[in-house]
């Protein structure tokens, strides 16, 4: 498969325009079997992928060691991106953030050793601490930097003057934010602001969380998904979606692709400085996701899907009000 690859800010490392989120093969979407995580992992840089995601947070550091395991013997050819600043109770529950540098660092360290490598590539603070400045908790990851920990730092779901402040104490390579096409709020300010400072931009859930490769409406969200938790996934708020889903549908036809590749085509032509991360535990989807790659949109077929289903249309808020991953602005 002919992977494209983009730069992550002027003098970051050189990431496949698709990567691998792999939060799914740990927590959010119900158990998923280790067997197939690994085997999706395996197949993913096996047609070219070099980037994969992580955090310390997704199934309270399962997720590391899953990932780490499964690039044991590669890791040269990964760009390995991870995240820290959320805390998590015995249970494994996310309570809150903590962006002080002490804990930046213990939790970089606990990575290091979840993942099996002496290096991070990519280090995003993954949400800022209301509470510690966001050039303390970036200055914590620029000394590990320094010590060769860290050799990319970054930001997760950031304001404009928050990437600003913490690009002024250290260069940040990539700001991760979600961004679909509904999802639409980094194109008012995070976006314009990394394409202002040279910084990549990595695109989170480009899928919807699964919504619009249109297989929700057909599969029962199970107990433990946190979708069911989500303003967009519930009642009245699913059946308005469902209904503009039906319409970039038609469009995906006429283009012959599934509505996957469609959105995830469309994000990739948001910018030059754009990359995604769509998650799955499937190897069929995964090959199916990287195919999008085969279908460029014309400044037609964009405006068409902008005008289709623009910024507003969508119902639902993206988190529940109380949810402690809720961005602050």
């Amino acid at each position: 498969m002919n992977f494209e690859k983009r730069k992550l800010g002027r003098n970051g490392p050189e990431v496949t325009t698709l990567g691998l989120g792999c939060y799914s093969f740990s927590s959010g979407y119900g158990e998923a079997a280790e067997a197939e995580a690994l085997a999706t992992i395996e197949r993913a840089i096996a047609l070219g992928c070099n980037f994969l995601d992580t955090a310390d947070m997704y199934g309270a550091g399962h997720n590391e060691r899953l990932v780490g395991r499964a690039i044991a013997k590669r890791r040269e050819q990964i760009v390995l991106a991870t995240k820290g600043g959320f805390v998590w109770d015995a249970q494994g529950k996310v309570t809150g953030r903590n962006g002080r540098p002490e804990h930046i660092r213990a939790a970089c360290e606990a990575s290091l050793d979840r993942l099996g490598t002496d290096y991070i590539d990519l280090y995003y603070l993954h949400r800022v601490d209301p509470s510690v400045p966001v050039e303390d908790s970036v200055g914590a990851i620029a000394e590990l930097a320094a010590e060769g920990k860290v050799r990319h730092a970054g930001l997760s779901e950031a304001t404009a003057d928050e990437i600003r402040r913490a690009h002024a104490v250290h260069p940040i390579a990539a700001v991760q934010s979600e961004y679909s096409l509904w999802t639409r709020g980094p194109e008012g300010e995070a976006l314009p602001a990394c394409e202002e400072l040279g910084i990549g931009f990595v695109a989170f859930c480009p899928l919807g969380r699964g919504f619009f490769t249109g297989k929700l409406k057909t599969e029962e969200l199970g107990q433990g998904d946190a979708r069911r938790t989500m303003p967009r996934f519930e009642g009245d708020n699913l059946s308005r979606n469902l209904k503009l889903l039906e319409v970039l549908e038609g469009i995906a036809r006429e283009k012959n692709c599934t509505p996957a590749q469609l959105a995830l085509a469309w994000v990739l032509g948001r910018g030059k400085n754009v990359t995604a991360i769509p998650g799955t535990r499937r190897v069929a989807h995964l090959e199916e996701n990287f195919a999008a790659m085969e279908h460029r949109l014309s400044a037609a077929e964009v405006r068409r899907i902008d005008e289709a289903v623009p910024p507003d249309a969508f119902a639902g808020e993206r988190y529940a009000a109380a949810s402690v991953f809720k961005p602050r602005a």
